[in-house]
């Protein structure tokens, strides 16, 4: 490490005080016209990039700061513990790691500081109440966009995203859905606050084995009147679900997940479908919409499907969720898109279902002659850059390079970490298809196009505290599920109060352009 280090910051110097048309000497093995990116492997030059670039602006924007004596030493970034393989770990042989390219080729350090998964909020809350500046980057969920803002914790980065210019937004590399998807993942009311980091869209999978099997299909048939196939409704999921519910085999019909501060991720995508093309949580002047048929339905059904999960499945989370599929102990699943990266691996010598997984797109309502099928984005690791930074355009400067098209790229498909992709340049990338699987990544692009955001404006987490446990007291009996709607609606409509209407209605509508409206035929 310290040779590493050493050799990283001879490099810096050098790019420090180069004039721009001054090559240092590693970047002769770079394709003509680039002025940075990794080498050392096959392919490498779909990962490099010319000056007129997001990445080549952010490299060459930081080395003009560093070399005028504004840039720092080093970038403290807060990272989620389970995701810092990516950007330390070299990927593939020969290759440089993502930390190693940046600190050589602007001569600025990364120090990674470690946040245990879960806690990441926890940790950057502490930080900025604390006002102890420990770090100029924070990598939280992307649903806490706007708490954070509002808190003043996080800086508006309108002014480098238009100086710097990210192309978020570009047709051929950018974010699916364009604008819209730009919408979705960086901004809180209109504005950037965020660079997205991972794309956490909960994504559907099943056992090819079992589906393809001629006995099951035949007896599917025989019970239900139609071909064993993969769902596209809600009640074609609870038919299948029930057929392979087999416990004392071993099997289970489904393991979406049905816990606290998870499983309401499959509740949403129930009643998001409610309606053509959404079934939207608040009317546009903040009045929650839960309490309705819509809600009823989709809360029922929820719990009607504890009937083809686990005994266990209201303390499962995601950890026992894939350890049951690896040992192919369900049917289906819904989770996060690195499911088949972890999963379906030779080298997961543990796994049973190795060649055995298919992919397919979320469940979904029929709506006359139209299916409307529905996703969310959950967790979802969110760059932002903190408003104590002593360095914020640095700081800034470090997520775009990290969040554009090639870099992004190449750090996702790296296996070390559970950064997963989003960008259309990820979908296409063969390191990326390698690692996901190609079967896998066209339907999480299609997923991705028909993802509905959860709450991400003021009193966000005090709205799904309350969502979630309502729905726990549905799942476990406590509550009807009309009782569950009402006392979230009731618990809602205060929070709005307290926040302030004008405020959460301003929000909502600015959220509105993140929404899908992809319908499908029937």
């Amino acid at each position: 490490m310290l040779s590493a280090g050493a050799k990283a910051a001879i490099y810096g110097s050098a790019i420090g005080i180069a004039p721009r048309w001054i090559r240092p000497a590693w970047a002769a093995e770079l394709a003509p016209g680039m002025i940075g990116g990794p080498t050392g492997f096959d392919g490498a030059e779909r990962y490099q990039y010319g000056p007129d670039t997001p990445e080549g602006r952010a490299v060459e924007a930081a080395r003009a700061l560093k070399a005028s004596g504004q840039a720092p030493e080093r970038i403290l970034m807060g990272l989620s513990d389970g995701s810092i393989g990516q950007l330390t770990q070299p990927f593939p042989d020969g290759a440089p790691s993502i930390k190693e390219l940046w600190e050589r080729e602007t001569g600025i350090m990364i120090d990674i500081v470690g946040l245990p998964n879960g806690q990441e909020f926890t940790r950057v809350m502490q930080d900025i109440s604390t006002r102890a500046g420990g770090m100029d980057i924070y990598s939280v969920e992307w649903n806490r966009l706007g708490d954070l803002a509002e808190s003043g914790g996080i800086m508006n980065l309108d002014d480098f995203v238009a100086e710097h210019r990210p192309e978020w937004d570009d047709p051929v590399d950018g974010y699916v859905n364009g604008a819209q998807g730009v919408a979705l993942l960086n901004e809180y009311r209109g504005s950037s606050y965020g660079v997205s980091l991972d794309g956490d869209f909960q994504t559907w999978v099943y056992r090819t084995d079992l589906f393809g099997d001629d006995a099951e299909q035949n007896a599917f048939r025989d019970q239900f009147g139609y071909d064993l196939a993969p769902p596209r409704t809600w009640a074609q999921l609870n038919d299948i679900a029930g057929f392979f519910h087999r416990p004392d085999q071993g099997l289970i019909g489904s393991s979406d997940l049905r816990n606290q501060g998870w499983g309401y991720t499959n509740w949403y995508q129930r009643y998001c479908s409610m309606a053509a093309p959404n079934q939207f949580l608040f009317d546009d002047d903040a009045t929650p919409l839960v309490n309705s048929e819509a809600g009823f339905l989709a809360t029922q059904d929820y719990v009607a499907s504890l009937g083809h999960h686990s005994a266990d499945a209201i303390s499962w989370g995601w950890p026992e969720q894939y350890g049951n599929f690896a040992q192919g102990g369900a049917a289906m699943t819904c989770a996060f898109s690195n499911l088949p990266k972890f999963l379906d691996n030779p080298a997961n010598e543990g796994s049973q279902v190795t060649g055995l997984i298919g992919s397919m797109l979320p469940p979904g309502t029929q709506h006359g002659d139209g299916i409307v099928s529905r996703s969310v984005l959950w967790f979802s690791l969110t760059g932002m850059v903190s408003s104590q930074s002593q360095h914020p355009e640095v700081a800034y400067l470090l997520l775009q390079w990290l969040g554009s098209a090639r870099i992004y790229s190449w750090m996702t498909a790296n296996p070390g970490g559970y950064l997963d992709p989003f960008r259309l340049s990820c979908f296409a990338d063969p390191l990326v298809r390698q690692t996901y699987h190609a079967y896998h990544m066209d339907n999480v692009r299609e997923t991705v196009a028909r993802t509905v955001p959860t709450i991400n404006y003021p009193g966000a987490t005090a709205f799904h505290n309350a969502l979630d446990e309502n729905l726990m007291a549905a799942l476990t009996g406590a509550k009807t599920a009309e009782q569950a709607m009402a006392d979230t609606e009731t618990t809602w409509n205060q929070i709005v109060r307290r926040t302030g209407q004008d405020k959460i209605a301003e929000a909502i509508k600015s959220n509105k352009p993140a929404w899908p409206t992809v319908v499908d035929p029937a």
